[in-house]
């Protein structure tokens, strides 16, 4: 039998960054995420959404790779919120997308930080949060 444990954080963002997800629908959004990630095998072990992104820590099935991860959350969320009647305009995610792979021993801290997002973002924007990631994490 294959075992595989291959820990992603992802962020990704609504379109043009705008703040589009609104208070009212941010719990919905969530359940939302976390009911689709299990009907479609997606180990989904953290989710957090802010006005303009979300955050995920998923573990990577076997046969699965972040584009197709991305791919369905990013995709089947827009498509839901948009014919829910929930927004009054229609929703879009960016298509680019940020996965960073975090080590079990930092699997605890990415867990904090994910469900912390009301609070850090009191402290610092989205785009401070992601200027910290680019210089934290390079692209070689």
């Amino acid at each position: 039998m294959s075992y595989t444990r291959i820990l992603i954080h992802c962020v990704w963002t609504t379109k043009d960054r705008k703040r589009t997800i609104l208070p009212v629908i941010r719990k919905e959004l969530i359940q939302h995420f976390i009911e689709y990630a299990n009907a479609k095998e997606i180990h989904l072990l953290e989710v957090n959404v802010w006005e303009n992104h979300c955050h995920a820590l998923i573990s990577l099935g076997r046969n699965q790779t972040i584009a197709e991860i991305m791919r369905m959350m990013k995709g089947e969320s827009s498509h839901w919120l948009n014919n829910s009647g929930k927004l009054p305009f229609k929703f879009l995610w960016q298509d680019d997308y940020y996965a960073v792979s975090v080590s079990e021993s930092h699997m605890k801290a990415v867990y904090r930080y994910i469900r912390g997002q009301e609070v850090h973002h009191k402290k610092m924007s989205w785009e401070e949060e992601l200027n910290l990631f680019l210089a934290k994490y390079p692209n070689s």
